[in-house]
């Protein structure tokens, strides 16, 4: 029996640890395209990726507090490393909610296999004895390097005339995908989030996990990992992963704006730009958005947890709400985020800048289809006018 708040206290001092080890590999992480070996060696020694893993498969079986508190303490360092952590952990969460014999092809013989993912709904799906036959190619498959298996969205046809299509995750070992070496971007450039290629791969069907299974929380694998976690809704878990490393940038940025301008005279008005009522404000805005990001967080999976615990369900209101709630946190965390850039000057135009990278960094998290609000927040406006709701990932 593990002793949960000894792991929470050793979690937490080593996630503190490695925010200088991470903000000086930054630039190497950007110019390989992909983490150093050496984070992915430090995160798998730390036990992040265990945090809501398993404990039949020797997880911590931790909360969503305890994750995403390391998640976005990491992500002060370094957002991409962050950014991978929070992907790619959150799979060892889903994997729980597969068919056990899903767990035991990826964890049978090493506990600390890692999976991949992307979930757009591209793949090919045929019906097959046993299962499917599955093809396509995937974008954004952050940190897939580092990882054996692969999370696949796609849609499967239905087998009768007048049913739905029935989207599912598919789970593929690696020695049935390619990894396209194509990262080429702007910024978030350490998650080396390439694209995979699969052809006429089977995937027997207890390596599927149905987006509806997940939406109700009522998945194969909660008949054997019965921890009110795996109850929680697999959507409100996913998309705080790629929301949540925002918040801690952010945070690194504050950090390293301030360390910048304490002492630094502005040329063009010999003036401290410590005593600029924009700079000024500029860090108490950011502060303040990274305290609410946090609070509203936390405040939501208290709740999520609670119920989950009490076998109580969840309202669609609340569940459109929360998931309006993370996809604001990019666009809250870009607008923070360029203001402190600006005020930093034409130095901050040099991307071995601190906060020029937390600028682009964030700027390109944004653009995650979870984190753009607009649709999100319709949907949300059209529930509470008593409308349906139109989204199901949730």
């Amino acid at each position: 029996m593990i002793d949960k708040e000894q792991i929470r206290k050793q979690l937490f001092e080593r996630a503190q640890e490695l925010v200088p080890v991470l903000k000086e590999r930054a630039t190497e992480a950007e110019k390989l395209g992909v983490l150093p070996e050496d984070t992915i060696k430090d995160f798998q020694e730390a036990g992040f990726f265990r945090i809501l893993q398993p404990s039949k498969w020797e997880g911590y079986e931790l909360t969503p507090f305890d994750f995403f508190e390391v998640q976005t303490k990491l992500a002060e360092g370094c957002m991409s490393s962050a950014w991978v952590l929070g992907v790619v952990a959150i799979h060892n969460w889903q994997l729980a909610l597969f068919d056990d014999r899903a767990a035991q092809d990826v964890w049978g013989e090493d506990t600390s296999v890692l999976i991949s993912s992307s979930y757009m709904p591209v793949g090919k799906v045929e019906h097959v004895e046993g299962g499917f036959k599955l093809s396509g190619r995937w974008g954004f498959s952050s940190g897939s390097k580092h990882c054996d298996w692969a999370f696949l969205g796609a849609m499967v046809p239905p087998k009768n005339p007048g049913e739905a299509p029935d989207y599912r995750t598919f789970l593929v070992p690696r020695s049935d995908y390619e990894i396209l070496d194509n990262w080429n971007v702007m910024g978030l450039q350490g998650t080396g989030s390439n694209d995979v290629v699969v052809k006429d791969a089977f995937v027997p069907e207890y390596r599927t996990h149905r987006s509806l299974d997940g939406f109700m929380q009522n998945s194969p694998g909660n008949a054997v990992n019965t921890a009110p976690l795996f109850k929680l809704p697999f959507g409100q878990i996913f998309v705080r992963s790629v929301s949540s490393a925002a918040i801690g940038a952010l945070k690194g940025a504050v950090d390293d704006y301030i360390a910048f301008n304490r002492n630094r005279i502005a040329l063009h008005d010999a003036k401290n730009v410590a005593e600029d009522p924009v700079a000024q404000q500029a860090a108490a805005d950011a502060l303040r958005v990274y305290h609410e990001l946090k609070a509203v967080m936390y405040r939501n999976f208290d709740i999520m947890t609670e119920r989950a615990e009490k076998g109580e369900e969840l309202t669609i209101e609340e569940r459109v709400q929360w998931r309006y709630d993370s996809a604001m946190v990019a666009t809250r965390c870009a607008d923070a985020v360029t203001k402190l850039y600006l005020s930093c000057g034409s130095a901050a135009i040099r991307q071995d800048h601190q906060v020029n990278r937390a600028f682009r960094d964030i700027q390109t998290g944004r653009t995650h289809v979870a984190n753009q609000p607009e649709k999100y927040a319709r949907n949300y406006g059209g529930v509470t006018f008593g409308r349906e709701t139109t989204d199901f990932f949730l």
